[in-house]
C-alpha cells in the first residue's frame, strides 16, 4: 500500500493532482483543504496517502495533514459514506470546524456542506461523536499570508466563472467585512457580495 508521496507537482486541479515521483506520475484525489496549501505546478509536494482498493480500481487520496487523513478514514468507515462524500465533507468545511460541528451535534452546519444531506449529517454525528481523532490541528499547516489568501479566493471565484476584476473587487469587500474569515469565510462572503 502507498502511504506517502514526495515528488514534483505535474498537474493541479481542485480535486485531483498528479505527483511525479522519480518519473512515475501518481494521480491523487485531494480535498480543497489540501489543494489550497500546496504550491504551484513544478514545486515539490509531500502528501500523506490513503490507498483505496476497489474491484475495478486502485485509488490514491492525498492529505496535507494527519488530521485530514484521520478524519477521511473515519468518514469512509461509516456505512453509506464513500471516498467521494468524505472528500466533499473535507472540501466543504475545515477539519477543526468539522470536529467542533460533530462534538456539538451541529447537523445544520454539516447539512450546509454541498453534497451532504440531513441523514448523512446525522449519521456522521452519531458515528463519529466518540471517535474523533485526538490530533491537535497544526495552525502552521494552515497559515497563509493575507495576500496569498486573497489570491486563493480570487482564483476560486475565477474557476467558478466570475471575471477576475469582479472577483478581485468582491474579495476586497469580503476581507473588509470579515478580516479574520479564513479561506472558507472569505469565499462565502465574497459570493454574498457578488450576489448583491
Amino acid at each position: 500500500m502507498i502511504a506517502h508521496l514526495r515528488g514534483r507537482l505535474l498537474d493541479k486541479q481542485p480535486n485531483r493532482l498528479v505527483v511525479d515521483v522519480n518519473g512515475v506520475g501518481y494521480e491523487t484525489f485531494v480535498p480543497l483543504s489540501t489543494f489550497y496549501v500546496l504550491g504551484e505546478v513544478g514545486h515539490e509536494v509531500v502528501l500523506r496517502i490513503h490507498t483505496h482498493v476497489r474491484d475495478d480500481a486502485l485509488l490514491l487520496y492525498g492529505f496535507a495533514t494527519e488530521l485530514e487523513q484521520q478524519l477521511f478514514e473515519r468518514l469512509i468507515g461509516i456505512s453509506g459514506i464513500g471516498p467521494k462524500v468524505a472528500l466533499a465533507v473535507l472540501s466543504g468545511i475545515e477539519p477543526p470546524e468539522l470536529m467542533r460541528a460533530i462534538e456539538r451535534a451541529d447537523v445544520a452546519r454539516l447539512t450546509a456542506i454541498p453534497g451532504v444531506g440531513k441523514k448523512t449529517s446525522e449519521r456522521i454525528v452519531l458515528e463519529l461523536k466518540d471517535r474523533l481523532p485526538r490530533v491537535a490541528p497544526a495552525p502552521s499547516d494552515r497559515a497563509r499570508s493575507e495576500p496569498a489568501l486573497r489570491d486563493d479566493v480570487v482564483s476560486a471565484l475565477v474557476n467558478l466563472g466570475y471575471h477576475r476584476p469582479l472577483a478581485e473587487k468582491a474579495v476586497e469587500m469580503a476581507v473588509a467585512a470579515a478580516p479574520a474569515g479564513g479561506f472558507e469565510g472569505t469565499l462565502r462572503q465574497a459570493l454574498r457580495e457578488l450576489a448583491k
